[in-house]
């Protein structure tokens, strides 16, 4: 069981008795020694399966848990998260202690915040409920009233969206709903089991009895909630292991705190400390970075940083690069991108990371237009999206009673059916402009349109009944109709995962750090995001920003902060050559010029119509404002969308990844004689322009496309 861990691996192992810290940094193995720790605990005979209880803070990571523990023949511990957990000694305890059923859990409260600001007459946006939940989220986990909630936000420096006394009356109001609608949302599972366990001493002993040591993985997130659930747990016991790395410490927006993690040697003098800090996951050059990004660190978690020593064989330099403007970085990246595949890296293990989830749109745009399937990552769970639902109820009573449809008795097959159900719920052929709710609801319809093709492709004369079917079977595993592709993540959902190449994208002032970053507590944590970016990557990383936003914008922005001293020509600093730890910085170049060539400036591109300048990635696709009048050949722009599905069909990709539909819609607008106005049309490029020109070109000549023999 000890075989093939290091000296501080094990050392973590065999410290089964009383308190133990085991401070881990980043990608040094702190799951493999817990895991064995445990593992080693029960075949030695000195912790009873039944009685450890692991907890940790998404399902996926207690999953894993889990797996290793049964590999390692541990199958009997429990390893759940802090909200499972309780809620299961909840529902067990609930006849006992209170009496009666349980109150049914919400696992949404935005409709239950909504009403509640109809209730106090106060009228939020969209973007206001969500702020507005994620207030009482935090009144909740760090033990606030709403009553105390304006003293309480003012102390912790948060940005209310709102007025503080209104959100406290939006906070009362949100209970008093629940309380009348006999429900509890997540926050109350933790809550109300604390007050039994307070409450009840027998129940307290109970579950005392039930288990006898813990083990608490990423410790620097705990709130103070989480933390009272812990000690009620444990009594007066002392035989608890935690697991954190106070640098990695990047919710403190939800109430997480790594003051737990750092005086915890002050609650239990005599604990055993070990530090993890063999890397074994990111090269030395990776390793470099990340040490410099912390060495310039400040505060109490900076005191306590861990000096990380890579295990690897040295790999290339990280690359920095500067951009133009956004669209011109997200090309640069989809070029390096293709490189990598072309080189041998799987799409899997290449991941764009950014600061906020709107920056992906751009991305998106960049690797369809290079035809690089990619999956959006840290978005709520596909069947469970509110539009994904009503779609659901909308085709299985299509499917009943599709016969008084008009519009879906014209359709001729399946995936035309599904278009014609889902057009009444928001879906419509050309993704709307921007990014945003609306667009996020249009994606998750046209996933439902692309997965319907793919099943009328795989089994040819299968009906609506027969889709749903399959999407009823599909929401009841959660297999969500993504594609296995290169990953576009914000920092934030990207904690915990690991991958070949990273791009860190959107490295400027005003993103990282984020604009509203403004006490010295916020922007540290700014510097523990990027470097958890930063050591999500084990052999190649790319950093960049872009001087402007839009095409022809002034180009008033500069490289973050934390790079200054880290990258090349930035000044002196920790780390100074920042290409890791080979020092192989290209002497007497500019910093651009040792990242990638430098790109030519793009002139402003002008609607074809009016000559407004276009700043919108669709818009500067089709060449024209949206609004414009379009000179669309409909006939040529059908016949182009039926070659695509069958070369998406032929190569196993979605139809976008041949060529988005905004590019056929600018094809069917321009009509090209010749490859030369083809190649121009925004979305072709070179790569498509060789493999699919000839089909495009006859297609727009009234011909038959040169591949359709193969296809069909």
């Amino acid at each position: 069981m000890l075989e093939g861990l290091d000296p501080e691996q094990r050392e973590v192992a065999t410290a089964l008795h009383g308190p133990v810290c085991v401070l881990a940094g980043a990608g040094t193995g702190k799951t493999r020694a817990i895991t064995h720790r445990i593992a080693y605990g029960v075949r030695a005979g000195i912790l009873p399966p039944s009685s450890v209880l692991a907890v940790t803070f998404t399902n996926r990571a207690a999953g894993e848990m889990r797996g290793r523990l049964r590999q390692l023949g541990a199958a009997g511990v429990q390893a759940r998260t802090f909200h499972s957990a309780a809620l299961r000694q909840l529902q067990y305890f609930w006849p006992k202690a209170i009496g009666g059923s349980m109150p049914r859990l919400v696992d949404r409260k935005i409709q239950l915040v909504a009403d509640a600001a109809a209730a106090c007459r106060i009228r939020l946006d969209r973007g206001e409920l969500r702020d507005v939940t994620a207030e009482i989220e935090w009144s909740k986990v760090t033990q606030t009233v709403p009553a105390d909630y304006p003293l309480a936000a003012a102390k912790a420096e948060r940005e209310a969206p709102r007025a503080p006394a209104e959100i406290a009356q939006l906070y009362a109001a949100y209970e008093d709903l629940k309380r009348d609608r006999a429900v509890i949302d997540f926050e109350d599972v933790l809550l109300l089991t604390v007050a039994i366990l307070q409450d009840r001493h027998d129940v307290a002993e109970q579950v005392r009895a039930q288990y006898q040591h813990f083990v608490v993985d990423e410790y620097q997130d705990v709130s103070p909630l989480q933390q009272r659930l812990l000690d009620l747990w444990l009594g007066e016991r002392d035989d608890v292991c935690v697991v954190g790395d106070a640098s990695q410490t990047i919710y403190s927006f939800t109430g997480a705190t790594p003051d737990h993690l750092l005086d915890f040697r002050v609650r239990h003098p005599k604990a055993t400390v070990v530090k993890l800090v063999r890397d074994y996951r990111s090269t030395p050059q990776v390793v470099h970075l990340a040490n410099g990004l912390l060495s310039q660190a400040r505060g109490r978690a900076a005191d306590h940083r861990l000096e990380l020593v890579s295990q690897r064989d040295p790999g290339p330099d990280p690359v920095y690069t500067e951009y133009t403007d956004e669209p011109a970085e997200a090309e640069g990246a989809a070029h390096r991108i293709r490189a990598l595949l072309d080189a041998g890296v799987p799409a899997s293990e290449i991941a764009v990371l950014y600061r906020t989830n709107a920056q992906s749109e751009t991305y998106e745009q960049a690797l369809a237009d290079a035809g690089i399937p990619y999956q959006l990552r840290g978005a709520e769970r596909f069947f469970d999206r509110p539009e994904v639902r009503k779609a659901g109820i909308a085709l299985r009573g299509a499917a009943r009673f599709g016969g008084n449809d008009a519009l879906l008795d014209e359709a001729v097959d399946l995936p035309s059916q599904v278009r014609a159900v889902l057009s009444g719920e928001g879906w419509t052929p050309q993704p709307p402009a921007g990014s945003g709710a609306v667009r996020e609801r249009w994606e998750s319809l046209a996933a439902l349109v692309n997965l319907a093709q793919d099943f009328a492709a795989a089994r040819p004369g299968a009906t609506l009944g027969d889709l749903v079917a399959e999407l009823d079977e599909r929401a009841g595993a959660q297999h969500a109709p993504t594609v296995q592709g290169v990953t576009l993540a914000s920092l934030h959902s990207a904690k915990g995962l690991e991958w070949d190449a990273v791009f860190l994208v959107g490295v400027a002032e005003g993103m990282m750090p984020i604009s509203y970053a403004r006490t010295d507590e916020q922007i540290e944590e700014e510097r523990r995001l990027l470097y958890v970016g930063v050591t999500r990557a084990r052999s190649h990383l790319h950093v960049s920003w872009a001087l402007s936003r839009a095409p022809g914008g002034r180009p008033n922005r500069r490289p973050s902060r934390f790079l200054q001293g880290l990258r090349p020509g930035s000044g002196s600093g920790p780390g100074r050559t920042a290409a890791g730890a080979s020092g192989s910085v290209r002497r007497g170049m500019s910093e651009r010029a040792v990242a990638a060539p430098r790109r030519k400036q793009r002139a402003p591109a002008r609607c074809r119509v009016c000559g407004r300048t276009l700043t919108d990635a669709g818009e500067m696709k089709l060449m024209r404002c949206e609004d414009c009048p379009s000179d669309m050949d409909e006939g040529l722009y059908e016949r182009l969308r039926e070659w695509r599905a069958a070369q998406a069909r032929r190569s196993g990709q979605p139809d976008w990844c041949v060529f988005t539909d905004k590019t056929l819609v600018a094809i069917a607008e321009a009509v090209p004689d010749d490859a030369g106005e083809l190649a121009r049309i925004p979305g072709v490029g070179v790569r498509k322009l060789n493999r699919y020109g000839a089909d495009v070109l006859a297609i727009c000549a009234g011909q038959d496309p040169v591949s359709e023999d193969e296809t069909d």
